[in-house]
């Protein structure tokens, strides 16, 4: 196995672990609506799912760990993914809620935080800003 290779696993892993967390925040609710799988749909092709790879995060999407990133703005742009996936199941159970503040922890906010956090991320969203403008904003919540 060559050098790249360990590096495109791990890349892929942390992408999967990664839609496996959204996977988890559409399924808080028991099902996945029409909006949350064209989401997925895209966020999959964007994190480079494949379609095999897609159907086994569905059906096991809790087996796979949360990576967080090193990254500050790479946090930041998983955490925009997520809360657009709460968004779009229109945020009517608590549990969503309790799920999104978890999985944030998981990406690596500090729990002090991040309730602020998070209800500041669902308000850009519901907003509509870009993940610039998202990240920004969250970036000057702590100044």
């Amino acid at each position: 196995m060559s050098f790249s290779d360990l590096f495109d696993s791990g890349f892929k892993k942390r992408n999967e672990s990664h839609f496996a967390a959204i996977v988890r925040v559409a399924m808080a609710d028991g099902i996945i609506t029409t909006e949350e799988q064209q989401f997925l749909d895209r966020l999959a092709q964007r994190l480079e799912i494949g379609e095999g790879d897609f159907k086994a995060i569905l059906k096991n999407y809790e087996s796979h760990p949360i990576n967080p990133p090193a990254s500050y703005d790479l946090r930041l742009e998983r955490l925009f993914d997520l809360v657009r996936m709460v968004h779009v199941d229109n945020i009517k159970e608590d549990e969503e809620h309790t799920l999104l503040k978890k999985l944030a922890v998981g990406l690596g906010f500090h729990a002090v935080n991040v309730k602020y956090i998070t209800d500041k991320a669902l308000t850009l969203v519901k907003n509509g800003v870009d993940l610039d403008t998202f990240i920004e904003e969250i970036k000057n919540m702590n100044k």
